[in-house]
């Protein structure tokens, strides 16, 4: 029995920020100090409390250090660990600790959340089952195999209400349905982990944190639909997601609970890992089961769906990271505890990315019909420097953005798609005064065009001249009658594209056009960027105040600031390649944008 455990994050955001290091650090000094006994040292996963990593939580105490660095790890084990006294230096705040300890759930950042899919990660070491079992692991696989018919299973889900967390929103009961009624032999289970949306990182988290839920979920799913093989894709550039997956599913094997005869009921169902490339379209069902096939990943026509048709041209049920990590708890507890959360029409938790210009960047779970208010202003912490808030961007590249006047919308799909958004896979980016709407409507277009396969006209072409449309904006090149061209070709994408891809792309165009159309045309008719983003409708001027102290013409890469010493400088617009520095290094605030 150790007297304390000291639980380090693991996941790729403090993993960046060095968290191995301390790990090994902490390793090395338990053993200096002779008390490998007597302290647990564990890498587990994502806290979710990304901006102040690397995040070290030493129990039974709960103490929260953040931003703990290398040279912290003895101080932490020579205070706390020996003498029993908390080093305060490191002791995380918010607005309502002060100097006091709290427990990790009594931060304002987790006081409104609810994990269901995240239970697990930051709470157990995800390299070891032995841990994941010792949190009700695998009950609910034993449960299914010994007391439930395959039927029952799908009935389960059916009540819960469980839709799709990929983006869809389908109801995942339905879905197992299709799959069991499908006739075949041969059936197939897999898993969409191929996360690709800008600022998003939940399932990966899910998959560093807990991937034996996955494993676990995907079993269950075999057992329901009659598949006996599942494939996991997962992008290769979530190097710590597939190793520890990889452990999982090795795990999993050796403890009899993948592979033949499962249990001894005679159950047989073994899983696999197929990696992806990083294309976007390969979170698209279609495109992503071509890929595992060993094609080019492009989507297919639907109907037939894949229910029907799918894998190897057979029956196949595909579900992403974040459903799957809710079925296990929702077949050992039932349905009615799992609908008991969330609204009328989308029950349950969903999880978010939160990021952009908000002071707790990080991962958040909360029960659906919360708003975007308590969201942003009392998980988040609201918006950092005392600037204003513009917008939310829900949905990524398919989503769109939701200004100050809609922050009270409860989150749940129907509720988002009523006004403009939808809810994506989970990311939610957080956008101030400063952030320019076009600009923002471009960097989405510009990815989406990027992504595009290639393999419908409406799409492939489409997108390369809605973006066209914003440079020639950004640029002060547009004219009105483009903004209504531009809408007109966003409602033809939609409506004609072959895949979601190519079916969403236009959204953050038109919600920002419907929002912020005053932006827009300010940059076609007044040439002007509210925002000051878009270089090319920009100017950087020197006012009377300047001391002439010559530092902004000594760092000017382009030489276009004159003015003798004490004097007043200029800056030449025509060498001016608007980067700012200029601004950046005046002392004196003499530097303004227009």
């Amino acid at each position: 029995m150790y007297r304390s455990t000291v639980l380090i994050c693991g996941g790729t955001g403090c993993h960046s920020n060095n968290s191995s290091v301390i790990y090994d650090e902490f390793t090395a000094k338990i053993k200096e100090n002779n008390m490998t006994n007597d302290v647990l040292v564990v890498k587990t996963g994502c806290f979710g409390l990304c901006a102040v990593g690397p995040i070290v939580i030493v129990y039974p105490e709960g103490a929260f250090y953040s931003h703990v660095q290398k040279d912290d790890v003895e101080e932490i084990i020579s205070e706390h660990l020996i003498k029993g006294r908390l080093v305060k230096r490191l002791i995380y705040k918010d607005e309502n600790a002060q100097d006091m300890v709290q427990a990790l759930a009594d931060t304002n950042f987790y006081k409104k959340q609810k994990r269901v899919a995240l239970r697990n990660c930051g709470v157990i070491n995800p390299e070891d089952i032995d841990e994941y079992i010792a949190y009700d692991g695998y009950q609910a696989l034993i449960k299914a195999l010994t007391e439930m018919s395959p039927q029952e299973v799908i009935d389960v889900i059916k009540a819960s209400g469980l839709r799709g967390r990929g983006g869809g929103g389908f109801p995942t009961g339905l879905k197992w349905q299709f799959a069991k009624n499908a006739p075949g032999d041969i059936k197939y289970v897999c898993c969409n982990a191929d996360e690709g949306d800008p600022g998003a990182f939940m399932d990966r988290s899910i998959l560093e944190g807990d991937p034996h839920a996955v494993v676990e979920a995907m079993a269950l799913a075999g057992y329901a639909i009659g598949a006996h093989q599942g494939y996991v894709y997962v992008r290769a550039e979530y190097p710590i997601a597939v190793e520890r997956l990889q452990i999982a599913i090795k795990e999993a094997k050796e403890y009899g609970l993948l592979g033949k005869n499962i249990l001894q009921t005679g159950f047989d169902f073994d899983l696999e890992i197929r990696l992806g490339s990083g294309a976007f379209v390969c979170g698209e069902e279609t495109a992503l089961i071509t890929s595992i096939e060993g094609n080019r990943g492009e989507p297919r026509p639907r109907p037939p769906f894949p229910a029907v048709k799918g894998l190897f041209g057979k029956p196949t049920l595909l579900n992403n990271v974040e459903t799957y990590a809710n079925i296990p708890q929702i077949i050992l507890k039932g349905a009615d505890w799992f609908a008991s959360m969330g609204t009328e029409k989308s029950k349950g938790t969903k999880v978010f990315a939160l990021g952009g210009k908000i002071v707790n960047t990080g991962l958040v779970e909360i029960p659906m019909g919360t708003t975007l208010r308590t969201i942003i202003e009392d998980i988040g912490g609201g918006i950092p420097g005392g600037k204003k808030f513009k917008a939310a961007q829900t949905g990524g590249p398919s989503g769109g953005c939701l200004p100050a006047e809609h922050l009270d919308t409860p989150i749940d799909y129907d509720s988002l798609l009523a006004v403009g958004s939808m809810m994506g896979s989970g990311g939610l980016i957080v956008l101030d005064e400063d952030n320019c709407m076009v600009d923002i409507a471009k960097f989405y277009l510009q990815f989406t065009q990027d992504e595009s396969c290639g393999k419908c006209t409406p799409c492939r072409v489409g997108t390369k001249r809605l973006l066209e449309y914003l440079e020639r904006i950004t640029e002060g090149k547009a004219t009105e009658k483009d903004l209504d061209d531009m809408e007109k070709l966003c409602h033809y994408i939609k409506d004609n594209s072959l895949c979601g891809l190519g079916q969403t792309a236009p959204n953050p165009v038109l919600s920002t056009l419907n929002f912020f159309r005053d932006e827009y045309i300010a940059h076609v008719r007044d040439k002007k960027c509210p925002a000051g983003i878009c270089k090319a409708l920009l100017s950087y001027q020197i006012l009377d105040n300047c001391k002439g102290c010559t530092l902004c013409a000594r760092k000017c890469p382009t030489n276009a600031i004159s003015g003798a010493v004490k004097e007043v400088h200029s800056i030449d617009q025509a060498k001016c390649i608007k980067c700012g520095v200029c601004m950046d290094v005046c002392k004196f605030n003499a530097v303004v944008k227009k």
